[in-house]
């Protein structure tokens, strides 16, 4: 497989990625458009095969993502994608965030800066305008990193911990993006997401409660469709 290569802002050349991550990268990409499907079994000797790499980068990337929460490992069986979520899984976990991610989201207007907020609009910004997708797979799976980094700034510009670490380790965003392979719900979600930018510019804390539950409701009535 080819290493891409990091360039500096005049288009010279920095250092070479690791071949873990790009390793990294490609499965992850397999995963979150389930050409690698929930549940199936991910044998390290024929990923290193069709990867064209040695053994020990797959481990390191499989390492990687089973703290993602993508993969699981089990005694004697080794690596496989973590299984999709169920109905009622899906169901809890949208009333998880809609109990905290709304007053989180109002929280963060209310102790904005315009340096928060400019990271903020930057983290909005890098799903529309990041780095050249490859493919439709690394595009959309790039869009589902981009929108969990997004939601992971207004949590740390609300600065309640307890509520960040607790969205962040349900790995919420990179599972309900694996439900559905689909630009609705990456265009959609980009209007929903500039609504929200409204209110923190404006500095409105309702409007951005507001703005936030309407956003994840939407959410969970475009990818229920995947339960159907």
């Amino acid at each position: 497989m080819a290493v891409t290569a990091d360039r500096d802002e005049k288009g010279g050349f920095v250092r070479p990625s690791s071949i873990a991550e790009s390793v990294h990268q490609r499965i992850y990409e397999q995963i979150m458009s389930l050409e690698i499907p929930p549940g199936a079994r991910i044998p390290i000797d024929g990923l290193a095969r069709e990867l064209n790499v040695s053994q020990t980068p797959v481990r390191e990337a499989l390492t990687r993502l089973e703290r993602e929460g993508l993969v699981r490992k089990a005694h004697l069986i080794g690596y496989s994608a973590s299984p999709q979520l169920t109905r009622k899984e899906f169901d809890d976990l949208y009333r998880f965030r809609l109990m905290l991610e709304p007053e989180s989201a109002r929280q963060a207007c209310r102790k904005l800066t315009p340096e928060t907020l400019a990271r903020i609009e930057s983290a909005a910004a890098d799903m529309e305008k990041g780095e050249q997708p490859v493919d439709r797979n690394s595009r959309y799976s790039r869009f589902a990193r981009a929108d969990a980094h997004f939601h992971d700034e207004i949590l740390r510009v609300a600065d309640n911990e307890f509520v960040r670490q607790a969205l962040n380790d349900q790995h919420i965003h990179l599972h309900i993006f694996r439900l559905m392979f689909h630009s609705r719900v990456t265009q959609e979600a980009l209007e929903e997401h500039e609504r929200l930018l409204a209110a923190f510019r404006a500095g409105a804390p309702e409007d951005a409660y507001s703005a936030m539950h309407d956003h994840i409701e939407r959410s969970r009535d475009r990818l229920a469709a995947a339960f159907e």
